[in-house]
């Protein structure tokens, strides 16, 4: 009852409303250090929200299956692969789909790969026991 009646004589009510009514009450329980606690969860809750929306979006650009022609800039051997946006596959084997990016390993050899979806350019990852190798091709992608 005295912090009530301290507020009321430092002028801290809106219209006369007690602290519970006044929104400015929840600053004031933040001793003025910003909105309160459970004003912030709910910003970043609903900022979270938007961003994993966005990026599903992105992710999701394209549907079903897609077939991009590969070569080899070196050689000029060329192969397809098939891009499954729907299963998240990249010919049958499991794929990381981003807006900017799909990247799998390949079971039967264990390379991994890296396409870049922007400018088409696919990285290999050999690994070995003594360090493995990179090699860089390209792909025509239509996104």
């Amino acid at each position: 009852m005295k912090s009530l009646c301290r507020a009321a004589a430092a002028g801290r009510f809106l219209r006369g409303r007690p602290p519970a009514a006044n929104p400015l009450s929840l600053r004031e329980r933040g001793r003025g250090r910003g909105p309160a606690p459970i004003l912030i969860g709910a910003r970043v809750g609903a900022a979270a929200l938007i961003v994993a929306t966005l990026a599903a979006a992105a992710s999701q650009a394209r549907a079903g299956e897609v077939a991009v022609a590969c070569t080899n800039p070196f050689s000029g051997a060329s192969w397809r692969i098939v891009i499954d946006y729907d299963r998240g596959t990249v010919d049958s084997n499991p794929a990381r789909i981003s807006a900017t990016e799909i990247s799998w390993r390949d079971a039967k050899d264990g390379w991994s790969y890296t396409l870049d979806r922007k400018s088409g350019k696919l990285t290999v990852i050999l690994a070995s026991a003594t360090g493995g190798n990179f090699l860089y091709d390209h792909c025509s992608l239509d996104d």
